[in-house]
C-alpha cells in the first residue's frame, strides 16, 4: 500500500443500513492507492464482524442516530484536516448531517437516504422498505431482508447469482427504528427531528448527490428531491446519474467509474484547507 501523499485530502466513508464498513472494501484499496488518506468508521457496536453481527442483533436493534452521528463527528473532527466526506444509502443522511454542522471540506452522497422534510415515497421504496414497515413490532427489532428481496431493494441490476454471493458477504439487519422514525414517521410529527438539516445554510461544504438511475431503495424521485430542498443556499450543491445503477452501485460492476467522478468531483470543489 502506498503512502498518504501529502496533498491529498483525506477521506471519510460512511456506510448505511443493511451493510457494514466491509462494503466500502474496494473503494478504500482504490482511494489508497491514489495517495488518501482512508477511514472507514463504523456505527458504535459494529466493530465486529458481519458475521458476529449477524449473531447479535440485539447491538444493531439499539443503535441510536444521534449516538452514531456524535461517534462520526469525533472521527472527523480528530482529523488534522477536514476531510472529503462520502456517504451511501443512510451514511449519505449523516453526511448531510455532518456537512450541516461544519464538518468535511467536501461532501459527497451516493444514492442518500434523504434526512427529515422529503416526502416522496415512489412504488418500488415502498416495496423495497415494506419488509420492515409491515409489522408495528420491527421499530423494536433488527430487521434484514431476505434474498429475494435483497436483490429487489439492493441489487436488481446483476444476476440473482451475483446477488446472492454479495447478500452472503456483506448484508446484516438494520435498526427497524431507523426505518420507522426517518423512513416513514419524521415528516410528520411536529418539530424538527434528528435528521433535521438547515437546507438554507450558506456556509457549508460543497455537495453533491449521486443517483443509481435504476435504485429501488431510494430512487432518482427522492434524490432529486432532497438535493432541491437546497436551493436557497449560495454553497455548492451538485447532482449527477448514473442511469443505469441500482442502490448496489458501490459494489456491483464499474464501481470505479462511481468512485473515480465522486472523487474527481470532490477534489476539484473542496473548500479550501484553513492554513
Amino acid at each position: 500500500m502506498s503512502a498518504p501523499r501529502t496533498d491529498a485530502l483525506p477521506i471519510v466513508l460512511i456506510h448505511g443500513l443493511w451493510m457494514t464498513a466491509r462494503s466500502w472494501d474496494r473503494w478504500v484499496e482504490h482511494y489508497r492507492a491514489k495517495g488518501h488518506e482512508v477511514i472507514v468508521p463504523t456505527y458504535p457496536g459494529f466493530e465486529i464482524e458481519v458475521e458476529a453481527l449477524r449473531e447479535k442483533p440485539e447491538i444493531i436493534a439499539e443503535a441510536t442516530v444521534p449516538g452514531t452521528l456524535e461517534h462520526l463527528a469525533e472521527v472527523i473532527e480528530s482529523l488534522d484536516r477536514p476531510p472529503i466526506i462520502m456517504g451511501h444509502s443512510f451514511g449519505g443522511t449523516f453526511t448531510q448531517l455532518l456537512v450541516n454542522r461544519g464538518l468535511g471540506a467536501a461532501a459527497v452522497t451516493i444514492d442518500s437516504a434523504p434526512p427529515e422534510g422529503v416526502r416522496v415515497n415512489p412504488p418500488s421504496q415502498i416495496k423495497s422498505l415494506f419488509p420492515v414497515l409491515k409489522n408495528p413490532a420491527n421499530r423494536h427489532r433488527a430487521v434484514g431482508f431476505t434474498k429475494e428481496q435483497f436483490h429487489y431493494a439492493f441489487a436488481n441490476t446483476v444476476s440473482r447469482e451475483e446477488s446472492d454471493a454479495a447478500y452472503d458477504r456483506l448484508h446484516i439487519p438494520a435498526p427497524g427504528s431507523w426505518v420507522w422514525a426517518y423512513g416513514l414517521i419524521a415528516n410528520w410529527k411536529p418539530g424538527h427531528q434528528e435528521t433535521w438539516v438547515d437546507y438554507d445554510l450558506d456556509d457549508r461544504a460543497p455537495l453533491l448527490f449521486i443517483i443509481g438511475g435504476k435504485d429501488h431503495l431510494m430512487p432518482p424521485a427522492v434524490i432529486r428531491s432532497n438535493a432541491k430542498k437546497y436551493r436557497n443556499s449560495e454553497a455548492i450543491t451538485d447532482v449527477y446519474e448514473f442511469p443505469e445503477r441500482s442502490h448496489f452501485t458501490g459494489v456491483e460492476p464499474g464501481w470505479e467509474q462511481v468512485a473515480d467522478y465522486a472523487l474527481e468531483w470532490a477534489t476539484t470543489h473542496a473548500r479550501p484547507v484553513p492554513a
